[in-house]
């Protein structure tokens, strides 16, 4: 789509900012109107705007993209997101341990267990971990400790926040990614140790890292996204 706008502004609005393109408010897919919380956030928004082309590239616009789902989605289905979430709590990546070899439980204990020792402190309960692929079945009031966190997200936050998560297949990485116990690109390592493993052995296929180097791109843009909504330790 060709840039059709010369001006990006943002204007007071019930509930937080609303983006304009020359005067005239945008609006999500949905027809509903663009209303940004306060802040960098919606700073961040505006500037994607302006920093287009004589084209736009909707790919080079993350935050916006987050915004629309926000307002079409996650508004609408906020206790329906809340508890997908926390769902992964009862298939969290880093409850499921191998069985061998030995090397990969290795970096598993490394990169996990300090992670879960830190929930089971900062939750009041622990993870049920396991070796190999047979289901666990997490303690219901850890899984409840979980959802109350998660529930005290607003909805931007709670977005970006679900997108950490299905990113890393982790809702306790995620968390403690946000909670400031974890660098995002430690968590990012974390969630991908099995894989690296694997690479090392094997080597690495190029379609493969291609797909690796997006998601990663996606997972930094939703950890850009909690700081610049002031929820990031």
């Amino acid at each position: 789509m060709k840039r059709f706008y010369k001006d990006v502004t943002l204007e007071q609005a019930e509930g937080g900012m609303q983006l304009m393109l020359d005067g005239r408010a945008v609006k999500t897919p949905a027809k509903k109107v663009l209303v940004l919380p306060q802040g960098e956030f919606a700073k961040a928004v505006a500037q994607e705007w302006h920093g287009q082309g004589d084209e736009i590239v909707p790919a080079t616009m993350p935050l916006t993209r987050l915004s629309n789902s926000v307002i079409d989605g996650v508004a609408a289905r906020r206790d329906e997101v809340i508890a997908s979430i926390a769902a992964y709590g009862q298939t969290d990546l880093i409850c499921y341990w191998a069985e061998t070899p030995p090397d990969l439980v290795a970096l598993q204990a490394e990169h996990w267990q300090p992670v879960l020792n830190w929930a089971k402190e900062y939750l009041g309960h622990g993870f049920v971990t396991g070796r190999g692929v047979l289901s666990l079945t997490q303690d219901e009031a850890a899984l409840a400790a979980l959802a109350d966190h998660v529930a005290q997200f607003e909805n931007f936050a709670l977005a970006a926040f679900f997108e950490m998560t299905s990113l890393t297949g982790s809702v306790l990485l995620a968390l403690a990614t946000v909670r400031g116990q974890l660098h995002p690109d430690a968590a990012w390592d974390a969630a991908h140790v099995d894989e690296a493993f694997q690479i090392k052995q094997w080597g690495e296929d190029d379609e493969a890292a291609t797909r690796h180097a997006i998601r990663k791109a996606a997972f930094d843009d939703a950890v850009r996204a909690m700081g610049l909504l002031g929820v990031l330790a």
